[in-house]
């Protein structure tokens, strides 16, 4: 049983823009507003979060599926997850141990992750209360792999949005070699001034418009409030050369 009511009502904002603009190098007749934004875009996260939940050898917390599931996720095999999607570059790294073997790395486990795009939608929903903009027919930031020898397995994507009542997160459903379901659980991002949730919210340039206006926060987010100590990730990185987020599972397998 998921330790969370499944979230109900969630207000969603509107679509910023969805491209990316061509980075410019500086010139000597830049302006010190372009001057301060490539500053910004090279400044690297300083709040990069702790280490993740191998600290001991339980059972990672598990977390409600829904409510916007992957419908299908056999048919999403890939490790690049972001196809018509922009923002920040964004690297995933998880790991998956299993607490019945001393928590020794879990090779063959199948995963599955999907998060919402920069200005908070997911796809394979829509047109409804709890999303207004309709992704019913399109796949992007889903994605299923198989952990290798060292129980990792790794997606590209781009750096999630947020939408109301939630902080930043990704989803994550672990299955064992045979498609038994092992956890349902999400991944928490680090917060702070120098965290990467603040410098890519504060990045208009990238499609970010809303910066952290009304964002909830770990603290007050209906499935963190109660403590992410085995859920934080560590994520690394700038605007400029993208974020690398890394992040262990402990499952019983």
């Amino acid at each position: 049983m998921d330790r969370k009511d499944f979230l109900r009502g969630l207000g969603l904002v509107g679509l910023g823009a969805l491209t990316i603009p061509a980075i410019k190098a500086c010139s000597s007749g830049d302006d010190d507003s372009s001057s301060s934004s490539s500053a910004s875009d090279t400044t690297q996260a300083t709040d990069t979060g702790g280490t993740s939940s191998s600290d001991t050898c339980s059972v990672t917390a598990t977390e409600t599926e829904g409510p916007f599931p992957t419908k299908t996720p056999g048919s999403l095999v890939t490790s690049n997850i972001v196809s018509d999607r922009t923002g920040v570059g964004f690297k995933i790294n998880i790991y998956i141990k299993n607490t019945k073997a001393n928590c020794a790395a879990l090779a063959g486990a199948i995963v599955d992750i999907w998060h919402c795009d920069k200005d908070g939608y997911y796809s394979e929903y829509g047109g409804t209360s709890m999303q207004s903009a309709n992704f019913t027919t399109v796949h992007f930031l889903r994605g299923r792999q198989t952990t290798d020898a060292n129980g990792l397995v790794q997606f590209t994507s781009i750096f999630p949005g947020w939408y109301s009542g939630r902080a930043t997160h990704i989803h994550v459903h672990i299955y064992n070699a045979s498609g038994t379901s092992l956890l349902v659980t999400q991944i928490a991002f680090p917060e702070g001034s120098g965290s990467a949730v603040a410098l890519v919210n504060a990045s208009s340039a990238n499609g970010y418009t809303k910066g952290l206006s009304g964002y909830t926060y770990n603290s007050t987010d209906n499935v963190f409030s109660d403590g992410v100590s085995n859920e934080m990730s560590t994520v690394t990185g700038s605007v400029a050369e993208g974020f690398v987020l890394t992040h262990t599972i402990n499952v019983a397998s």
